[in-house]
């Protein structure tokens, strides 16, 4: 059974969605259908429900995804154990968002390089809020991702930066400014239920907005829910709502100028990103590499 069809059958399992599960494996959905079809003949079982509007794993396919999650896991085990032999070879699964990638691994993608000439590192991309569930299902082998307030027991996080998490309006004139006294953003005089929001669909950033806003008991207008921090502050700074994003996202990208931070008696806890990687697979020398370059180059202790 090919590693790859392996890897095809789990983020399907994770996703539980053969087109988005396409998108991110760059493969058509025809072809994830295919692999997936063979799988079954091959077992025997039905590993999915479908039905127009739901995918579900069968107990097959709950049991076939332990089973695919160690066999992966085990593979890259031997390889590492194997390259360390001699100097480091083969590869690294990474997943991060478009932004991260530039910000926070450009850095360190740039030691490991040099050190470790020999691996090649496979970067996938998305939506942020993807990434721990991505090393849980053995997809990919570390992400960069926020810490959450509870961590999975089988998880391991290195810490690399801190970053506020803002609340932005836009820094031209619009109604929307209108609503909020003063400059700069400080605390508006109106009324928060009639104040446009634009906030992230689901992930940490989500969580900690939602305490939030439960602790102040406030209950805003909710204009958008965006997949992904990075289109926040380009529909913030067209006025459209208040964008609620983490500063370095925000900072990173092309709208930074459109936009500037609400002033807040109160503000939401900071956020810290950081690698996320199941912690037995810092047997892998590889993994282990990665996380000794990562900490160095943000000169935190492992």
């Amino acid at each position: 059974m090919e590693n790859r069809a392996l890897e095809v059958f789990l983020a399907v399992a994770e996703t539980l969605n053969f087109t988005r599960a396409a998108e991110q494996l760059h493969m058509s959905v025809s072809a994830v259908s295919r692999t997936v079809a063979r799988l079954e003949e091959s077992l025997g079982q039905p590993l999915f429900q479908r039905d127009r509007r739901n995918v579900r794993l069968t107990l097959a396919g709950q049991e076939f995804r332990s089973y695919a999650t160690d066999t992966l896991a085990a593979w890259r085990q031997l390889c590492g154990r194997l390259s360390d032999q001699g100097s480091l070879s083969g590869e690294v699964s990474l997943f991060c968002s478009v932004t991260a990638s530039y910000s926070i691994l450009a850095p360190v993608l740039e030691l490991f390089r040099v050190r470790h000439p020999g691996v090649d590192i496979m970067l996938h991309t998305g939506d942020q809020a993807d990434g721990i569930s991505r090393v849980l299902a053995g997809l990919n082998d570390v992400s960069v991702s926020v810490r959450p307030q509870q961590l999975p027991p089988t998880l391991g996080f290195l810490p690399l930066v801190n970053t506020p998490l803002n609340f932005y309006l836009p820094t031209t004139d619009c109604a929307l400014r209108n609503l909020f006294s003063g400059q700069g953003g400080e605390t508006p005089a109106a009324d928060w239920s009639n104040v446009p929001f634009i906030v992230p669909e689901r992930g940490v950033t989500k969580d900690l907005l939602e305490e939030w806003l439960l602790r102040r008991q406030l209950r805003p207008q909710i204009y958008a829910q965006v997949a992904g921090h990075e289109a926040i502050a380009a529909m913030a700074a067209l006025g459209l709502g208040v964008g609620v994003s983490p500063a370095l996202v925000v900072e990173a990208g092309a709208m930074a100028d459109g936009v500037e931070p609400m002033v807040l008696d109160d503000e939401p806890p900071a956020l810290t990103i950081g690698l996320c990687y199941q912690q037995k697979r810092l047997a892998d020398p590889r993994v282990s590499s990665l996380w000794q370059v990562a900490g160095e180059t943000y000169q935190i202790a492992g």
